[in-house]
């Protein structure tokens, strides 16, 4: 009855099939013994940190920054808050039920939600906190690789190329310079080689 069958189907079909099959056992040994023969590297996998575990690392920074004391993980009026600061009796927590209960007790409590930057944790609290300056822009790197070596932005790279050889002759270590000095000169150069080569491709 199954030889019936088998002569129903067209031979293309059956040939195409039996092909099919044959191909991917192929390609499945072929990745098998490529498995076996190039493993990959194993993926180091550190600790995760999510979204609260981050904004407690920011939180706690921040207090040390302004110089309060303060308990981690600390049993208040049945609560465990992430953070109470015992010299003004204010906590800090991610639980909006415990937020609640703390502020019916009496505490004065502050909700951090998991968006919320640290620093705007000074805003919240019931107490003066110190203000910090706010820290200097940040330099662009390439114009800073330009005033190394002493030419525009607008250079070319034939421009680039002959500051980097001038700068060479005063920063390399045979000359007088130190290695310090002539590696951040080439790190300049290369920067600002790519970025001529770039603006005049």
């Amino acid at each position: 009855m199954q030889s019936d069958w088998v002569t129903l189907v067209p031979p293309w079909l059956l040939l195409g099939v039996l092909g099919g099959l044959a191909a991917s056992l192929v390609v499945a040994g072929v990745f098998l013994v490529g498995g076996r023969l190039f493993p990959d590297d194993p993926v180091a996998r550190g600790p995760r940190v999510d979204g609260t575990g981050r904004r407690r690392v920011e939180i706690r920074d921040y207090l040390r920054t302004i110089g309060e004391p303060f308990v981690e993980d600390h049993p208040i009026h049945g609560e465990t808050v992430a953070f109470y600061l015992p010299q003004r009796d204010v906590a800090l927590t991610f639980d909006a039920q415990a937020y609640f209960r703390l502020e019916r007790a009496g505490t004065y409590t502050v909700l951090c939600e998991h968006e919320m930057p640290a620093h705007g944790l000074g805003r919240r609290l019931p107490f003066e906190v110190p203000t910090f300056d706010s820290a200097p822009p940040r330099e662009n790197p390439i114009r800073a690789s330009f005033d190394h070596l002493g030419v525009p932005t607008t250079a070319d790279p034939a421009e680039v190329k002959r500051a980097y050889r001038d700068k060479v002759k005063e920063a390399h270590p045979d000359h007088g310079g130190s290695q310090s000095e002539f590696k951040e000169l080439q790190e300049a150069y290369a920067k600002a080689r790519d970025h001529a080569e770039g603006a005049t491709a």
